[in-house]
């Protein structure tokens, strides 16, 4: 098997996050969590007050030679909406903000430049941050694959575009 990268995305929910990017052909596997905040072992009652610093999150795990970082974050400004700062639907603060957390200096690249592309789709400014990654966290078990075990469940995110 070839050898697997990292993405590391914040979209508002991380529910409806994973519920899109799971289906992308190449994508391994997913995993909710929280990364970006000053806490050490966040819990989701530490997240949700939102002053832990930390995005809800998706960590990806894709084979490049199926899909391509690139395309990964192309699918990620169309599933999101990346103009509105610290928040996604009816999810508001900054544990719901967009954030495109990179893991190198080429992935820094390709997101700086998958921004300037969305940006073209997008009226408003996006707003997205492009920062280094930092420890992620996994979310509790009963937030992992959330909307496969609860059809139907609260998802604010839909494709764009």
């Amino acid at each position: 098997m070839a050898k697997t990268q990292i993405a590391t995305l914040a979209g508002g929910c991380f529910w409806g996050v994973e519920e899109f990017v799971r289906q992308l052909p190449g994508v391994v596997d997913t995993t909710v969590g929280y990364t970006g905040g000053t806490l050490a072992s966040p819990r989701y009652e530490d997240v949700k007050t939102g002053r832990t610093g930390h995005a809800e999150a998706l960590e990806i795990e894709f084979d490049p030679e199926k899909i391509s970082y690139e395309e990964v974050l192309d699918y990620f400004f169309r599933l999101h909406d990346p103009t509105t700062a610290n928040r996604q639907g009816n999810d508001i603060g900054t544990q719901y903000r967009s954030a495109i957390f990179v893991h190198d200096e080429t992935q820094r690249a390709v997101a700086e430049n998958a921004i300037k592309n969305a940006q073209k789709k997008w009226p408003r400014p996006i707003v997205t941050e492009v920062i280094p990654a930092t420890q992620f966290w996994s979310a509790e078990d009963y937030h992992q694959d959330y909307l496969q075990k609860n059809p139907g469940g609260y998802n604010c995110h839909y494709l764009r575009h």
